[in-house]
C-alpha cells in the first residue's frame, strides 16, 4: 500500500513578502507548517538580505510553478557608492575603494545601455552550479572559476531615489534570469566607481504584488484564529495572462483523463487571436475550477498539467 501522505490537502498561492534575512528555503518550510500542507514549493528564490514578493505555490499550485518562473519581476534596489564587495552586497569581504561618487545625471545617461536584452555575467556569489558545486560554496572557499554570460531582458531601469551623495537606488523591471548584483557591478565599472547593493526589495512577479501580499505575523494571526484560507490566493492566479477556455463537463472529464478534445473552429480562432508570443497554453476551467493547461494544436486542446481541484 502507498504510504499517506503527511499533512493536508491544501491548494492555492501564498503571496508572502519575505522578511529580511531570511531565506526563501527557510520561508517555504514556514508556510508549509503554519498550513501543514502536503506539498510547498517557490518561484523564484530571493536571496536572504532581500526582502519582497516570494510566491509560495500550496499542494496543486506547484504545478503552475514554471509559468512563475518565466513571469516578469519589479526591483527597487539601493547601491552603496565607494566601497565594492566580492558578493556586491553588504556582506562581502572588501575588494575595492573609490571616492568617485557619480551624480544622478550621469547614473540616468548610463542605464539606457543596460534595458533590453544584454548579456550579463552572474555574480560569483550566486546559486548557479559549476561542475557540480554551487558557485558561492567555491567562491566561499577561494576556487578560481570563471561564469559564462547569459543573455538576459531588463525592460526598464530607472533612477527612483538618491538620498545623498553615497547613495542611489534604481527600480527595474525584468525578465527571468537577471541579476541585480550583477547589474549594480556592471554599472559602477561603467561609471568608473566602486559600489555594492546595500538594500534590494522584490516588489513583484507576475500577478503577485505587494498589494496582494501578506506577511508571516499576518498569517501566524489567520491560522490562530481559524482562518489560514484567507491567505491564499486560487491556484489560477499565476495564470493571468493565459488565455482561459470555459469547457462543458464530458470535456472536462476527457481533460482529467489526459484525453484531448476537439475545438469548434470558432473556438480555435478566438483563442488564436488572444494568444500571444508563438504561446499555445491555454487553461480550461469547469465553472469556476482549473481543469488543466492544455496545448492548442491542430484544432485541438492536448492536456500538459492536470488539476485535481
Amino acid at each position: 500500500m502507498a504510504r499517506k501522505k503527511k499533512g493536508e490537502v491544501i491548494d492555492g498561492w501564498v503571496c508572502l513578502d519575505k522578511p529580511f534575512e531570511m531565506g526563501s528555503t527557510e520561508a517555504v518550510s514556514r508556510i508549509r507548517r503554519l498550513f501543514n500542507a502536503q506539498k510547498a514549493g517557490h518561484a523564484g528564490t530571493l536571496d536572504p538580505l532581500a526582502s519582497g514578493i516570494l510566491p509560495i505555490a500550496l499542494g496543486e499550485a506547484t504545478k503552475t510553478v514554471p509559468m512563475m518562473m518565466e513571469a516578469q519581476k519589479v526591483y527597487r534596489f539601493t547601491i552603496n557608492w565607494g566601497v565594492s564587495t566580492d558578493s556586491v552586497d553588504r556582506e562581502g569581504e572588501i575588494i575595492g575603494r573609490s571616492d568617485v561618487r557619480p551624480s544622478v545625471e550621469a547614473v540616468k545617461a548610463a542605464l539606457p545601455a543596460f534595458v533590453g536584452e544584454i548579456d550579463q555575467t552572474p555574480p560569483r556569489f550566486s546559486a548557479i552550479k559549476v561542475d557540480g558545486a554551487r558557485a558561492y560554496d567555491l567562491a566561499r572557499d577561494g576556487v578560481e572559476f570563471e561564469l559564462q554570460s547569459r543573455r538576459v531582458t531588463i525592460h526598464s531601469a530607472e533612477v527612483t531615489d538618491a538620498p545623498d551623495a553615497d547613495h542611489v537606488e534604481l527600480t527595474i523591471r525584468t525578465g527571468k534570469g537577471v541579476y541585480v548584483r550583477s547589474l549594480a557591478r556592471d554599472l559602477a565599472a561603467v561609471l568608473g566607481a566602486e559600489g555594492h547593493v546595500s538594500a534590494l526589495r522584490r516588489e513583484r512577479v507576475g500577478p503577485f504584488h505587494t498589494e496582494n501580499a501578506v506577511t508571516l505575523d499576518f498569517l501566524e494571526d489567520l491560522v490562530h484564529r481559524g482562518a489560514a484560507s484567507e491567505g491564499l490566493l486560487p491556484v489560477a492566479t499565476a495564470l493571468d495572462d493565459i488565455p482561459e477556455l470555459a469547457v462543458t463537463d464530458q470535456d472536462a472529464f476527457s481533460l482529467r483523463q489526459g484525453r484531448p478534445i476537439v475545438l469548434l473552429p470558432r473556438q480555435v480562432e478566438t483563442l488564436k487571436d488572444r494568444l500571444a508570443g508563438g504561446s499555445r497554453t491555454v487553461s480550461a476551467f469547469q465553472g469556476q475550477t482549473l481543469v488543466a493547461l492544455c496545448q492548442l494544436r491542430a484544432g485541438r486542446l492536448e492536456p500538459d498539467r492536470v488539476f485535481n481541484l
